[in-house]
């Protein structure tokens, strides 16, 4: 039985190309060669924002936020950056009577942000709001708390191999890897995720069959 939906937000909800390409302006390197060292660093199963440190070492993603938001460059999250699937599959889990929520590592300004879309979620939060990050147990515990049901009648849906699917599971939510993005597409048929993930999926638009089967 499941009782709640949870999901991720960059790459699972949100296309983050916009976002990628805006930072590698903010810092002067072609957005070709920021991608492909982001794919570099992601392969490697370390923190994207490692990627930094390569163009710039000792790079503070905090300070420089704050930077880009001081020259009118900040953080936008709009209609066109969601995934076409996101109303359609978000809507369709609430007619079933799931409680849905949305809760990926972003900051506090990305939580406003997500709420002013008036996305179909009952819930809308990130770890900027929680002071606590995926992949740590405390993030997930804290799902558990504010989804209704017990931890194995909650699916964490991410794209994510480390950050979503392992500690997802580790914490006793069911799972779902959507292949979309560089890490979904990566990990989709790697090991752990074929160990821990209940699901594989490659649109939103399938979770509510697959729930109800």
């Amino acid at each position: 039985m499941v009782t709640a939906v949870v999901f991720d937000v960059g790459e699972t909800l949100l296309d983050d190309s916009r976002e990628w390409g805006a930072w590698a302006d903010w810092i002067g390197v072609s957005r070709h060669t920021f991608s492909t060292v982001l794919g570099a660093v992601t392969a490697a199963g370390r923190d994207n924002a490692e990627t930094f440190q390569y163009f710039r070492p000792g790079f503070d993603v905090a300070r420089e936020r704050q930077l880009r938001e001081d020259a009118g460059q900040g953080e936008h999250i709009g209609e066109s950056d969601l995934y076409p699937d996101v109303r359609s599959g978000l809507g369709a889990l609430r007619d079933l009577g799931l409680w849905v929520g949305i809760v990926g590592n972003q900051t506090a300004r990305a939580a406003d942000l997500l709420r002013g879309l008036g996305l179909p979620a009952d819930y809308v939060s990130t770890s900027g709001e929680w002071g606590v990050a995926k992949p740590a147990p405390a993030f997930f515990d804290r799902v558990i708390d504010v989804a209704p049901g017990a931890g194995g009648e909650i699916v964490y849906v991410g794209d994510h191999r480390d950050n979503d699917i392992v500690p997802a599971k580790a914490a006793g939510l069911r799972t779902a890897l959507i292949r979309r993005g560089p890490w979904g597409h990566l990990w989709a048929d790697d090991p752990l995720v074929r160990r821990d993930a209940d699901w594989v999926i490659d649109s939103l638009d399938e979770l509510p069959a697959l729930l109800t089967a």
